[in-house]
C-alpha cells in the first residue's frame, strides 16, 4: 500500500500540471469567445 506522503506528491504534481494548463486554456477561451462575439455583432 502506498504511503500518504507519496500520494500527496502525486496529487501535488497533478495539481501543478492542472494549474499550468489553466494558465493557457483560460486566456485562449477568452480570445475565442471575444472573436465569436465580434463576428456575431457584425
Amino acid at each position: 500500500m502506498a504511503s500518504p506522503h507519496n500520494d500527496m506528491k502525486s496529487a501535488t504534481k497533478t495539481y501543478d500540471r492542472f494549474i499550468g494548463s489553466l494558465k493557457w486554456v483560460v486566456p485562449l477561451l477568452a480570445i475565442i469567445t471575444l472573436v465569436i462575439v465580434i463576428l456575431i455583432a457584425d
